[in-house]
């Protein structure tokens, strides 16, 4: 899915044709984050410890049914949450905002990139409909639509999973395919996916 653009060779911009295109302005640090997987120094939490959310957009751990093998991230469109697969039978379900109606896929995937605080420069869909954005936000810009992280995706169609700025959008359909997650999910996400982890999105 990432596709360098002529002026990725002179500045280091990976093109997300569909939503976005992104900088990778940092490498990757360890993360400390809030788990739901049992560990020696962290126990399993609920989402409600985590967060102040209305329970619908709760990150949560939740009994799956599926043939997904585990470390797979499974996006259900209709329902507007991604499922990571901890285990058989377990998974981390994170509200999402999805594509909107025409912008809406399916399909499977791979991770191949992991992104910190990527910068943005609209492509040229969005600029047709928001002709007054600047050409490129910087990476850690409060105004910064791809948020503090992005997992892009193989496929040659430019998605990719990523925080936002705007989380009133999470729960609904407002994208143009990408997956948007609230910036602390997508932080957590981030910290326990590979590139080369599959991803799985349904209508």
């Amino acid at each position: 899915m990432i596709v360098l653009s002529r002026r990725s060779l002179l500045f280091s911009i990976v093109s997300l044709a569909a939503c976005s295109r992104a900088v990778h302005t940092e490498v990757a640090d360890p993360l400390t984050t809030h788990s739901f997987t049992a560990a020696p120094d962290r126990p399993e939490i609920s989402a409600n410890e985590l967060t102040e959310r209305n329970p619908e957009l709760a990150r949560q751990l939740v009994p799956y049914e599926g043939p997904e093998r585990p470390g797979t991230v499974v996006v259900r469109t209709k329902e507007r949450k991604l499922y990571y697969v901890v285990d058989e039978g377990r998974a981390i379900r994170y509200p999402v905002g999805v594509g909107r109606a025409g912008k809406q896929w399916q399909g499977r995937a791979e991770i191949d990139g992991k992104h910190v605080n990527p910068a943005w420069a609209p492509p040229e869909e969005v600029l047709h409909d928001n002709p007054r954005l600047p050409p490129v936000y910087p990476g850690g810009s409060p105004d910064n639509p791809m948020g503090p992280r992005a997992l892009t995706l193989s496929g040659g169609e430019g998605y990719a999973i990523h925080g936002t700025n705007r989380p009133h959008s999470i729960g609904t359909f407002a994208s143009y395919g990408c997956i948007r997650m609230f910036n602390e999910d997508i932080l957590d996400l981030f910290d326990r996916v590979e590139v080369g982890t599959e991803v799985v999105v349904m209508l």
